[in-house]
């Protein structure tokens, strides 16, 4: 899942990103209000975590923006502000959860968790596939019984296929959605992600979940076509 971070302070804005990257996120961040809102004029984002105090424009002019652009993306509020008043207004305002500084790193995670299953509809962290589990909580792999071990961007790779489960992603959707702005690779760092998912995923298996669909892009399903 790809997360917009919005913090003026850039010590906190670089501990958070950090954090949400090892959780397996891609992450863009900016520093400032009007930053946010341009950003998000042009890039789709699973989430967005807002602080509430920054210059240009404050997180109520973001999230204003967002919604005025009939957007439901789930909104995380991060603000020192901590009275009834403020979370009252930082909710009704739009937002989809509030969390008072300073706060736990471990909280954040599970917050996001929570607002971006809600976000699609579901009550739990693990996603499955045939045999396959992934329990985003747990950051654990398994098929079959058998643990898979899989780096960070193989694991949010993965997830993104299964959020997807029966759908057809193109490769610049999946780009999107996986790597972050400031990404340089190769053009073909999907295929070579997907190849690497096949091996550890399908390899040795009867039944194949990750298919090409010529000239659209990737699908995860559960039976061959």
């Amino acid at each position: 899942m790809r997360i917009l971070l919005a913090e003026d302070e850039r010590d906190l804005n670089r501990i958070v990103a950090q954090k949400l990257k090892s959780d397996g996120y891609s992450v863009d961040c900016c520093y400032d209000g009007e930053e946010a809102i341009d950003i998000l004029s042009y890039t789709e984002y699973d989430a967005v975590i807002l602080d509430i105090m920054m210059p240009k424009a404050d997180g109520f002019a973001v999230l204003r923006s967002l919604r005025d652009a009939n957007r439901t993306t789930p909104v995380l509020f991060l603000t020192a502000r901590d009275s009834i008043e403020d979370r009252v207004k930082g909710l009704d305002s739009g937002a989809n959860d509030y969390l008072v500084k300073p706060f736990s790193l471990e909280e954040l995670s599970a917050r996001v968790r929570v607002m971006t299953r809600t976000a699609v509809g579901r009550v739990s962290n693990v996603l499955s596939a045939d045999d396959l589990t992934l329990d985003s909580a747990a950051h654990r792999v398994q098929r079959g019984g058998r643990t898979i071990e899989l780096s960070a961007k193989e694991f949010a790779l993965l997830e993104y296929l299964l959020h997807n489960k029966g759908t057809v992603l193109a490769r610049e959707k999946i780009e999107n959605h996986i790597w972050n702005v400031d990404y340089e690779g190769g053009t073909n760092v999907v295929d070579v992600y997907i190849r690497y998912l096949r091996k550890k995923i399908d390899d040795g298996q009867e039944h194949k979940l990750i298919h090409t669909v010529r000239g659209k892009g990737y699908v995860l399903r559960e039976e061959e076509s």
